[in-house]
């Protein structure tokens, strides 16, 4: 393989030859994380790849971040940005391709040429509010919209730099002093409130951006970045030179509080149209050829077989021509002094010296860290249609019964599934039984109280009865499924915390380690006695099978493990293990699935054990990772990380298949069924991912509680049962959509 770093000592030594299959022409630009290429796909389109300095690629948490940076650029549409045509942010030297879209900046056009015209202007407005909507609906919020961030192509602007956007749900901090964004164009709750920016800060930094376009200045201008946030967060905008019809648009996108700035959607509303004959494109600059400086000759170089990686199947890719030639403003552009006189090049080899420049600027800096916030999104009626041969099942959502959610309160519900029907819990409500087919309240019990900061426990049905643990987690009551009535109650405040069911029994753990075995039909005692060896046990139960209690050493070395008859209270096996392990499913034969962790609570390895032949396996993981949640599906295993990167482990063959980047950092308990995976975002969003190939199919949209952030502090897993998934949302509705269709979402 040939080495990564050019040898010698020229401003090239730190260049490496190849990222992946692309071999590398030349600089483009280079900023303090990386440095952009020229490249070429081996069907001719122009990349421009951005390759991460040797310094950052060796720090975990930077590369968790460009992670999130190219998963942010792939979930936005590339009709306004620059499509990710490939990308690989785990080899050694992280990279990442994109379409190199011909075009200067915004900034570096009205650098040389002033404002714009005021067609051009609102032109400009209205493709950037499409811009945002898009990046909106896609879950991210940008955060970093300048005139340097905006490419002007000929179908319209390109939104660049997702360096440090953040997805909606994402619980990455921004680090104590770092700013984060550039002053002029940033909102007034980035320099106040940075955990709490959202979309309508994009809002904001459009409005500026539009100003600058239109006069050549921010609204808020000075040389000193400390007067400029001063002037962003106290002082009104200088709005002279604005087109007047768009002054009132402007100044309501600036305003300091971000509920009262128009969503994208309203901005195209309010946007004074222009007529049908008289609808410029943008400015663009005149074509220049560039060639790359020259590099030092290299002998017997060769693409490294180990990371090409061809372009992912569902990726978009675009041709960009050249625009008409009446829209080009005539200017002197000269090439960089360094570039050397060349031999003429066919066309499609030339690059426009500053769209090569804009393309240069796409991602170089990544953000310290990220803020999040979300926007209201409103109820939708049930679905449900009527033929002549019956009811066809749809997609439905429907609110939680009982008193609505509170202002920017969340209020997510914890469901189960049984016999046709969801059972819910919620703050204030005890239970409820929800029709699956259709998403109509059967019936509900409310329960004031609760323990602040406790998450509800999702109803389960066990002895042909709903067992419904109370809000504040002292009483256990038993209702009869079809009609809610309480069928028996017991106090369970001496075992707070410690309740656990497995079957038709429930499991009731005492301080002192006491095991009390109740039968969840009649609320009689089964059992009661301690588990040898076992101070404080921790129960989990799949389906019928044991209760598994697993207790960790004091020094997180060793793990003992026994398996429990629910019933009569035999222990059927025990195991002790090395390392720190959780139970993460069980086998259909008994055996189970865990995930072993280091002295970092980093998850190393995945672990199955069979009872039967007291036989461990242990399959290591390409690298540790902080999980946030695993399940098991036959003989796979899967965990998702705490920056977002979901993997798959099969422990039959002892490998680990794939990693996908969902750019989901808070996201619930992982559900699977079939060939899917499935789990639930902090702003609603449920999310599903193919077993097979490791491939994001489909997400619903944002369900946020009402203005206002609505974040819970659990996130309720979503229910996956008979081909149907059924998630819960902040904004306090339930709703189901097909597990057959994920792409079809919405």
């Amino acid at each position: 393989m040939p080495p990564l770093r050019d040898t010698g000592n020229g401003p090239e030594a730190e260049d490496p030859e190849y990222a992946g299959r692309y071999r590398l022409e030349g600089r483009l630009g280079a900023g303090g994380m990386g440095v952009v290429h020229l490249a070429h796909s081996p069907s001719g389109l122009r990349l421009a790849v951005k390759v991460v300095h040797a310094e950052y690629a060796a720090d975990p948490e930077f590369r968790a971040r460009f992670r999130q940076e190219v998963a942010a650029a792939r979930r936005v549409s590339g009709a306004f940005t620059a499509p990710v045509v490939d990308a690989d942010p785990d080899c050694e030297r992280p990279w990442m391709a994109t379409l190199c879209i011909a075009g200067p900046t915004l900034a570096a056009y009205i650098k040389r040429n002033g404002p714009l015209a005021p067609d051009e202007v609102r032109r400009l407005a209205a493709g950037l509010a499409e811009a945002l909507r898009d990046i909106h609906r896609a879950g991210v919020v940008h955060r970093d919209l300048k005139p340097s961030n905006v490419l002007l192509s000929e179908d319209g602007p390109k939104v660049i730099d997702f360096g440090i956007s953040r997805p909606y749900d994402s619980e990455l901090r921004t680090e104590t002093g770092k700013l984060v964004g550039t002053p002029p164009f940033m909102a007034p709750e980035q320099f106040q409130r940075p955990r709490e920016v959202g979309p309508a800060a994009d809002v904001f930094a459009l409005a500026s951006v539009l100003v600058h376009a239109a006069a050549g200045r921010g609204p808020f201008a000075s040389d000193s970045p400390y007067l400029v946030a001063y002037q962003v967060v106290h002082d009104e905008p200088e709005l002279e030179g604005v087109p007047a019809d768009l002054v009132p648009l402007i100044r309501d996108c600036l305003a300091k509080d971000p509920e009262l700035r128009p969503t994208p959607d309203v901005i195209m509303s309010r946007l004074p149209p222009l007529p049908e004959d008289a609808r410029p494109a943008l400015p663009r600059l005149p074509d220049v050829p560039y060639e790359p400086p020259p590099r030092p000759p290299r002998r017997g170089l060769r693409p490294p077989r180990a990371e090409a990686r061809p372009p992912r199947a569902d990726t978009p890719v675009t041709h960009t021509g050249r625009p008409p030639a009446r829209w080009r403003r005539e200017v002197e552009v000269s090439p960089p002094a360094q570039a050397p006189a060349a031999a003429p090049r066919s066309r499609w080899r030339r690059v426009t010296w500053f769209a090569v420049g804009a393309v240069a600027t796409v991602a170089l800096g990544v953000g310290a860290g990220w803020a999040v916030r979300h926007a209201d999104t409103g109820d939708e009626p049930l679905q449900t249609r009527a033929t002549t041969v019956g009811t066809v099942w749809q997609p439905w959502q429907a609110p939680l019964p009982g008193k609505p959610p509170v202002r920017g309160e969340a209020r997510p519900a914890f469901c189960d599934h049984s016999e046709g029907a969801l059972y819910c819990s919620a703050p204030g409500l005890l239970a409820t039984r929800i029709n699956s087919l259709d998403g109509k309240v059967v019936w509900r019990r409310e329960e004031a109280g609760g323990r602040a900061g406790a998450a509800p426990v999702a109803p389960v049905v066990g002895g042909g009865l709903v067992q419904a643990l109370s809000p504040d987690g002292r009483r256990l009551s038993a209702l009869d499924p079809a009609s809610g009535a309480r069928r028996w109650a017991r106090d369970v405040s001496r075992y707070v915390g410690r309740v656990y069911f497995a079957g038709d029994t429930v499991l009731l753990v005492a301080e002192d380690g006491t095991v009390t075995a109740v039968d969840a039909r009649t609320n009689k005692e089964r059992w009661r006695h301690a588990i040898p060896g076992y101070r404080n046990p921790v129960f989990s139960s799949y389906g019928t099978g044991p209760a598994y209690a697993v207790t960790p050493s004091d020094n997180g070395r060793r793990t003992r493990i026994v398996a429990v008859d629910p019933l009569t209270g035999r222990t059927l096996w025990q195991w002790t293990a090395n390392g720190s392990l959780s139970v993460v499913g069980a086998r259909y034969d008994g055996g189970l699935y865990l995930t072993a962790s280091d002295a970092d609570n980093r998850v190393s390895a995945v672990v199955r054990y069979d009872p039967a032949a007291r036989r461990e396996r242990r399959v290591l993981l390409n690298a540790p990772v902080i999980a946030s949640s695993a399940v098991s599906r036959r003989d796979s295993v899967y965990v998702l990380s705490a920056d977002g990167g979901l993997l798959s482990v099969d422990t039959e063959r002892g490998v680990q298949l794939w990693r996908v980047e969902t750019s989901v950092a808070n996201a619930s308990a992982l559900v699977s069924d079939h060939r899917r995976v499935y789990f639930s975002a902090a702003d609603g969003r449920l999310i599903a991912v193919d077993t097979s190939h490791g491939e994001l199919l489909g997400q619903t949209k944002p369900r946020l509680a009402r203005a206002g952030q609505g974040f819970p502090g659990v996130l309720p897993p979503p229910v996956a049962a008979r081909g149907k998934v059924y998630g819960s949302a902040p904004d306090g509705t339930v709703f189901a959509v097909s597990g057959r269709e994920p792409e079809h979402w919405h």
